[in-house]
């Protein structure tokens, strides 16, 4: 469906891409970085952990602060950059500032890498230099994580051309990926007539209510990842085996070691959680047998195209205006904060959700830093899941206000992808739990019950099929490179130990590998069971805001502004919460199982 629908402004961060503001901004961006450099060079090198604690404590203050400086301004021109790209692949302009500013970013990762190794020398000597001196202190928890990371460093000179290796390399390769797949479009017959559809767009229309059109969009969409498939597997190949051989370089058992630790959690949560998902897989394929029989689909399963196949009564379309005002009402009943930051994203084009040719699909929320704001990107066509989409990623721009309010520093922000999924999962389920409580019309019940438990189908099950695949895919990119065939085999074999019989196995989606960007991230593997952690912590945090109502707020938007000050099992505590037990998520999948149960009842 074509909706009018708007692109984001970025004027009152800079005026533009070749003008004066950003170009100075970027003159500054290099100067924090000389600064950093020479007092890393003529300070912190001639410190060490015989160094007296207090003058120890000012030399770690003063370095936070300097790369806090840096972190803001490079995050910001980051954005601002990111912003042109991701809306049109095509900007040579926007491309050629990208591979100038990552050429400078290499400088500030390497800085970064340098202090880190630095800190790691202080050993506990750092426990007490921190308390003596307030930025030193405020930022206590970062600087010991980065002193307890630091053993997985390889030396200074290697860590130094690992990142400027990784320009022409997994970093180009994931560049690549996106901009094949950002400029691929189809010509397909909609609405009786033939259109060229990106494929966002094009991929949209898994959840068109007609089933003859789901089942073209399908086979458009395969026929067109065949083209294309050795280009992408040549990528994801070239990402991988850097990860693999970085991570052995580093002395990580694993590529998963990595994942953990960034998520602040450890094996043994990871394992109750995942255990959990699995236990939970008969649950939802009795989900997708039922909405099988409610499409009338006479093999008792689904094909992929009906995955995310309306039902009930769908004949409604949100214009986006529509939209707006159906998440502002559900958002100002959970907190005024809430609204009133959702208010200031429509009214001040934050938003850039018209879908076009040349624009990376999905959606996405970054922060921009210096103007202590949010940008969001989606692909919006008129359809409640698309309204929940925006709702998902108002959430994480309420995560980065609520971080903003608290006076949080680039340092303390840094927040873990288990806890970034929070807030937006939250305001998803607020508004799907809003319109299931006020409703009296069993068909739209219906529509909004399968909306929400499709989402936590693809975040359970699907996101576990993620994990088995991205897991099999490293462990055999150690050996030798992977086929497109091969890597389309890893995925099917994948699908069918998750969806099991749920689903069709003739009708599997083996391209699925193709356009997710995340497999081809080289900084961050497993960018998947983060998306699980996020739903199932958002609901448990739902049922304990059910209970205590709106007293609930206050510390959730404080737990949202202290998410990169803590380990999650420490901050889920201040709920009364244990993620270390399978219960815990037991629990929260039993909330999911419920609203499956009374989807099945429905007529």
């Amino acid at each position: 469906m074509t909706i009018s629908a708007p692109r984001w402004d970025m004027t009152n961060v800079y005026p533009s891409l070749e003008s004066k503001e950003f170009k100075n901004a970027m003159k500054d961006y290099i100067s924090l970085l000389d600064k950093f450099e020479k007092f890393y060079k003529s300070k912190l090198t001639k410190a060490s952990a015989k160094t007296k604690s207090k003058e120890l404590g000012a030399l770690l203050g003063k370095a936070v602060d300097q790369l806090n400086a840096i972190f803001e301004l490079g995050g910001t021109i980051n954005a601002f950059i990111d912003s042109f790209v991701t809306t049109d692949s095509r900007d040579k302009t926007a491309n050629r500032l990208l591979s100038e500013y990552e050429q400078v970013r290499v400088r500030q990762s390497n800085l970064g890498t340098q202090f880190s190794a630095w800190v790691g020398t202080l050993g506990k000597k750092l426990d007490e230099a921190v308390t003596t001196n307030p930025s030193a202190k405020a930022h206590a928890f970062g600087l010991k994580e980065a002193r307890d990371q630091a053993k997985y460093l390889m030396s200074e000179a290697e860590e130094m051309l690992a990142a400027e290796m990784s320009l022409s390399g997994g970093n180009a390769f994931g560049k690549l990926q996106g901009t094949v797949t950002s400029q691929l479009s189809v010509d397909f017959e909609l609405d009786g007539k033939t259109q060229k559809l990106p494929m966002p767009a094009l991929i949209n229309l898994r959840s068109h209510p007609d089933e003859a059109t789901r089942h073209r969009a399908y086979d458009a969409e395969n026929q067109a990842w065949e083209g294309i498939k050795e280009t992408l597997a040549a990528t994801l190949n070239g990402v991988k085996g850097e990860t693999n051989t970085l991570w052995k370089k580093r002395g990580r058992k694993d590529a998963l070691h990595a994942a953990i630790d960034f998520a602040r959690m450890d094996r043994k949560t990871l394992d109750a959680m995942m255990g959990a998902m699995k236990d939970s897989f008969p649950m939802f394929r009795k989900y997708y047998k039922a909405k099988a029989k409610k499409l009338g689909n006479p093999s008792g399963k689904l094909a992929w195209w009906d995955i995310f196949a309306p039902l009930g009564k769908t004949d409604k379309v949100y214009s986006y205006d529509e939209a707006r005002d159906f998440i502002l009402k559900y958002f100002g009943e959970f907190s005024p904060d809430l609204r009133d930051m959702a208010a200031t994203a429509f009214a001040k084009n934050w938003i850039d959700a018209e879908q076009r040719d040349g624009k990376r699909g999905g959606a996405f929320c970054m922060g921009v830093p210096a103007v202590k704001e949010s940008r969001i990107l989606a692909n919006y066509d008129g359809s409640f899941n698309q309204v929940s989409t925006l709702a998902h990623e108002l959430g994480h721009a309420f995560h980065n206000y609520c971080a903003y309010k608290a006076g949080k520093t680039e340092l303390q922000q840094n927040t873990p992808m288990t806890l970034a999924e929070t807030a937006s999962i939250m305001c998803q389920t607020l508004i799907t739990e809003a319109v299931l409580a006020s409703t009296k019309d069993p068909q739209e019940e219906l529509a909004v019950l399968e909306a929400h438990i499709q989402d936590a189908g693809q975040v359970i099950v699907d996101i576990y099929s993620r994990f088995l695949f991205e897991k099999e895919v490293m462990e055999r990119r150690e050996k030798s490179e992977l086929s497109a065939d091969d890597l389309c085999e890893i995925m099917e074999r994948a699908q069918k130990a998750t969806y099991g019989d749920g689903l069709d196995e003739r009708y599997l989606q083996k391209f699925m590998w193709t356009w997710k960007p995340h497999y081809y991230s080289p900084g961050f593997s497993f960018y998947n069971f983060p998306y699980a952690f996020g739903l199932l912590f958002a609901t448990g945090l739902y049922a304990i805001y059910k209970k205590r109502g709106a007293d609930f707020v206050p510390d959730y938007m404080n737990l949202l502004a202290s998410t990169g000050e803590a380990p999650a099992a420490k901050l889920a505590k201040r709920f009364g919460i244990d993620i270390t037990t399978k219960k815990f998520w037991q629990d929260s999948l039993a909330i999911i199982g419920k609203q499956i149960d009374r989807f099945c009842e429905i007529g």
